[in-house]
């Protein structure tokens, strides 16, 4: 039976493209959870202007993404915690507490699309990564300060 998908499917295919699967797996299971339709002259059209509008909703993600990279290269964040006397934070900056960060400058960014390998635990500039889109990232700074004891 000839299908076409209406999304990406691992090991099978990709979005908008027409494949040859078992009727078995199309019917029990591509077609109720509406991965993808039957391959009819008037389906194919559909899937066209569905793949042509996501071309164009990704055309201005992507955009829109490579805008805010361009301001967030600027942006040097700034937090002072406790640290030992090794220059070893006590605790640790995490995703969360840069997506607060960046909040407070007026940058909503999701916590998800902040890339640390692990949390900061030193004293020091440390660059960020943060995740933009599938194609854009952007590099933050970070400073981390020691907070002075009060005597």
């Amino acid at each position: 039976m000839e299908v076409i998908l209406r999304e990406d499917v691992e090991k099978l295919g990709s979005r908008g493209q027409v494949v040859k699967v078992a009727a078995g797996y199309a019917r029990n299971f591509l077609l109720p959870k509406k991965l993808a339709v039957a391959a009819s002259d008037s389906n194919k059209k559909i899937v066209e202007q569905e793949r042509q509008a996501a071309l164009r909703r990704e055309a201005k993600e992507k955009s829109g993404a490579e805008e805010l990279a361009r301001m967030l290269a600027a942006v040097t964040l700034t937090t002072t915690q406790k640290a030992g006397e090794a220059d070893v934070l006590f605790g640790s900056v995490t995703a969360k507490d840069i997506a607060e960060m960046l909040e407070k400058q007026g940058y909503t960014i999701d916590r998800k699309k902040i890339v640390l390998e692990a949390p900061v635990k030193t004293l020091g500039e440390h660059k960020v990564t943060i995740k933009l889109h599938r194609e854009v990232s952007t590099e933050v700074t970070l400073v981390v300060n020691k907070q002075e004891e009060p005597q």
